[in-house]
């Protein structure tokens, strides 16, 4: 087995087993780390561990198919303000921000306790969409609403096929391992710099944690 493969094997046995994963997605693109984990195995803890070591947004990514039974629009469309229109994204086509949202157990629904219980509400509605349960906007909103304090991302229709960015990787490898196709992604930031995290330094980070990191390359190729 090469090395690269072995990487991947242990990175999607994590994933199959609830745990993060750190995916880098390509230089020529965001050229950024994220820590990205199955939206059902988030606990209060995991919300810790994004806001204080990765620093980036945390957001749930659901497939596209489970967006459109939600009604969970692209936020650009339902904006009617001139910052919403001319897209100069740097590195893609546009953005797949759809709603911020709180579900309804919330309180403010900040806490770490109430991220993580939004989140993992994200993934059991997944879950129940991908299952073909009958489920539609009506029904979302009597679990959840908008705003709130986690940000839903639409993953693109044909996946990684479509778009190659963490939203798409990160709903491969839930896939791929059998996980609701909701996945949780945040950014990792430097202290330092107040950049992105370098490859490096991701890499330092996963060995001394014990987290699988992956190139997006690699999942690409294995999963597209």
């Amino acid at each position: 087995m090469s090395r690269q493969a072995g990487r991947l094997d242990r990175a999607l046995a994590a994933f199959r087993a609830g745990e993060p994963v750190l995916v880098h997605d390509f230089d020529d693109r965001e050229g950024e780390t994220d820590l990205v984990y199955p939206a059902n195995a988030v606990e209060p803890a995991d919300v810790a561990r994004m806001r204080n070591d990765a620093g980036g947004l945390i957001c749930v990514a659901v497939s596209d198919p489970v967006a459109d039974a939600a009604g969970l629009p692209f936020l650009e469309d339902q904006i009617d303000h001139p910052a919403a229109a001319g897209h100069d994204l740097a590195y893609d086509d546009r953005s797949s921000f759809s709603l911020p949202v709180n579900h309804r157990d919330t309180f403010t629904g900040i806490t770490d306790d109430d991220r993580a219980l939004t989140i993992t509400e994200l993934a059991s509605m997944a879950s129940a969409v991908d299952a073909g349960v009958d489920y539609g906007p009506e029904e979302f909103a009597a679990e959840f609403r908008a705003p709130g304090h986690v940000h839903v991302l639409r993953g693109a229709p044909e996946g990684l096929s479509d778009r190659l960015g963490h939203t798409e990787l990160g709903l491969a490898m839930a896939a791929e391992t059998g996980q609701p196709p909701a996945v949780v992604v945040c950014e990792m930031l430097d202290d330092e710099t107040g950049g992105a995290l370098s490859p490096a330094a991701a890499r330092e980070y996963a060995e001394r944690h014990g987290f699988p990191y992956v190139e997006g390359e690699e999942l690409v190729e294995t999963l597209r």
